[in-house]
Order: C-alpha cells, then sequence, then structure tokens
C-alpha cells in the first residue's frame, strides 16, 4: 500500500484489491496505519514493522500538521497537499494514539512533544467546561462549525459516543508514555463521562449523540461500540494504577458486553447496529465489530472467569478466520452480509478500514492468552 510516487500510503484499496492511485489521503487512515506497524514492533521487535512505522511517521509530521494553527488535516490530496483543512476532534485524537505509540518504539522525543500538543489543543479548544465532554468538531482555525459530523451517516450533534471513546483511548495511551497529572485528571473525568452521561445504567447499552447538555439525539444501538468501550474503559483504570476506579468499572464493563450481547448471532459473530425501536436493523458482520467483540468478550473472560466468555470469544474468532479474512489477496473484508456473501462495493482498505482494529485484536489476544 506504499505510494512510491508521492510518499507515505495509498489512500484507498476498493473492494476489487485494486490500488486507486488518485484517492485522498485520509488522517484516520494515516494514523491508524503508523499505531498499528508501531505496536506490532513492540510486541515483536520485527525491523521492517518499525521501519515502516517511521515512515508513516515522518510523512504524518511533513505534510498532516497545520504548522500556522496547530493540529492536523482531516485529509490530503494524493500529492499530499491539504484537502479537507476540518479539525475533528476524533481524527485529532487517533494522531495521539499513533504518535504515543511510536515515540515507545522509537524514544523520538519530537513525537511524544507532538502528541502533547495535540492534546493541549483538543483541550484549549474542544473541552466543555460548563457541561464537561469534548465538542465534535471545529475549522481550520479552531472556530465553531455548523456540521459537525465525522461522517454523512452521523447525526449532526455536538457531542458523540464515538469521539469521546477515541480521545478515552488516545489519552490512555498517551498517560502510558507520559504521566501527566493534567491529563490524569482529564481521563478520569473521561471515564466518568461514559459512566454518567453516555452508558445507559440501566440496559448497558451506549447512547450514541447528544447535544451540549447532554440530552440525547440519537435511538441507535452500536455493538460493536459497546464491546469495544466495555475493555477501552478497564484498560483507563488499569494504566491509571487506579484499583478502586478499576473495581468500580468491573459490573459496568460486563453490563456493556452483555448488552451487546443481544445482536450475538449462532455461528459466533455480532450484527452491526438496531434503532431501540425496533424500525432498523443492519445484520452486517463487520469487520472492526468481530475483532472488537474477541476482545471485550477476553477481557470479560478475565473479569469473571467464566468460560462461556472464553468461548464465545474462540466462536467470533473461528468466524474471523472462515469468514472475513481474505487468504487470497490479503486484509479482511470490510464485511460479510446476512445472507453469508463478502462485500465487495466497501473497501479492502481506505479511509475507515485500515489494519488496526484486526490487527489490535490479534495483539490483545498474544498478550491475554
Amino acid at each position: 500500500m506504499s505510494d512510491v510516487k508521492y510518499g507515505g500510503f495509498h489512500g484507498r484499496i476498493d473492494g476489487y484489491n485494486n490500488i486507486i492511485a488518485n484517492a485522498p489521503k485520509g488522517g484516520i487512515l494515516n494514523a491508524r496505519i503508523l499505531w498499528t506497524y508501531a505496536a506490532v514492533y513492540n510486541k515483536t521487535s520485527i525491523t521492517g514493522c518499525l521501519e515502516k512505522a517511521s515512515k508513516a511517521a515522518n510523512y504524518i509530521l511533513d505534510h498532516f500538521f497545520d504548522n500556522r494553527y496547530g493540529g492536523t488535516w482531516w485529509s490530503l490530496t494524493a500529492k499530499g497537499k491539504p484537502l479537507n483543512k476540518k479539525k475533528q476532534i476524533y481524527s485529532q485524537a487517533y494522531f495521539i494514539y499513533a504518535l504515543s505509540e511510536y515515540y515507545r518504539s522509537s524514544a523520538d522525543k519530537q513525537f511524544l512533544e507532538k502528541a502533547i500538543e495535540l492534546y493541549r489543543l483538543i483541550e484549549d479548544h474542544a473541552y466543555d467546561e460548563v457541561n464537561e465532554g469534548y465538542l465534535e468538531a471545529f475549522s481550520h482555525d479552531w472556530q465553531h462549525i455548523d456540521d459537525q459530523r465525522l461522517s454523512i451517516r452521523d447525526t449532526n450533534e455536538e457531542k458523540s459516543m464515538n469521539t469521546h471513546l477515541h480521545v478515552l483511548e488516545a489519552y490512555t495511551n498517551l498517560y502510558s508514555v507520559w504521566p501527566d497529572e493534567s491529563l490524569r485528571s482529564q481521563l478520569v473525568k473521561l471515564v466518568n463521562v461514559f459512566t454518567g452521561r453516555i452508558i445507559d445504567p440501566k440496559t448497558g447499552h451506549l447512547n450514541l449523540f447528544f447535544d451540549k447538555q447532554w440530552n440525547i439525539k440519537s435511538d441507535i444501538i452500536s455493538y460493536g461500540h459497546e464491546v469495544e468501550a466495555s475493555w477501552l474503559l478497564c484498560e483507563a483504570a488499569d494504566i491509571l494504577c487506579d484499583s478502586e476506579l478499576y473495581n468500580a468499572l468491573k459490573p459496568v464493563s460486563l453490563k456493556m458486553v452483555n448488552a451487546a450481547l443481544e445482536g450475538l448471532q449462532d455461528d459466533g459473530s455480532l450484527i452491526y447496529e438496531k434503532s431501540i425501536r425496533g424500525l432498523y436493523t443492519d445484520t452486517d458482520r463487520h469487520w472492526w465489530v468481530q475483532a472488537e467483540t474477541v476482545v471485550g468478550l477476553l477481557n470479560a473472560w478475565e473479569l469473571t472467569g467464566e468460560n462461556r466468555y472464553l468461548e464465545m470469544a474462540y466462536k467470533c474468532f473461528n468466524y474471523i478466520e472462515d469468514k472475513l479474512v481474505d487468504r487470497d489477496n490479503g486484509e479482511w473484508h470490510w464485511s460479510i452480509r446476512a445472507d453469508g456473501k463478502v462485500n465487495t462495493v466497501d473497501d479492502k482498505a481506505g479511509f475507515w478500514k485500515c489494519p488496526y482494529h484486526n490487527s489490535r485484536m490479534c495483539l490483545e489476544v498474544m498478550r491475554r492468552l
């Protein structure tokens, strides 16, 4: 996927394994590529992974950072010029996640400093001092914009579960290499936002969209995000070395996993999402949902010692092996349809899909088993 002509990595491979050479290069894609290669190197010491991580890190430093107003661009042209200049907090968080992981592998302080710079920009511009939590998006110069959406699928609201989840993930990783007290305080607040605002205390499901005052603005259940959040919250408490917080999160995590298992199918897979009112259901088996299901179930097994969670994790892992892994062309397919057919309409790799959820699943399996 390396772009030998313009540098960095190509922005898209379609569902038929064709490289789209003129595709824009997304910030999320490039941050996730960096995180993946760095994380794999940190686990395996494979030198080729460090070389790829270095390539990704330097491309990000040279092309994605806004040297005038700070922060990172949403996307670049294929040639590496700024395309969409908006400052989406979800995307800023992924660069923190990636740069802190690369610092762990390279010990190059300029990348840690860039991660800290992004953290401070998020706190300065996106943190809601009155209601807590983080606002969604800004213009290139950090002004308010009307369209806050992460994608066209999303509800246009000022706060979302998804952004908070990945700020949590990013701050956790940054804290592991930079244990700053202000960062610690904000990370604890983020955990409390999840338990106090985002997670439904009765059902264990996540609410997805909110206005600035945390009024709920969505009725969609996202099963994959629930299993993902269930273990990322535990990881945050673990990195904070806060046993009291960790113990308080155990029942919350298990309630979320059990709520998500409403979407579990007989073949071990987890469907994508549905509306609470039953007006809509997406039964596709998306690649990232299956990856997070394996990790979330392994985490539930570790929390409880109940083998049923381990057995479900193995069953989902086998589904991935049998259905999602493309053994002829590499990577995983985007999804499997309800009728069992491979989804070739969506990309093999691109703005939203890359070696991140699946690679992280493999690393978590190695660590936990």
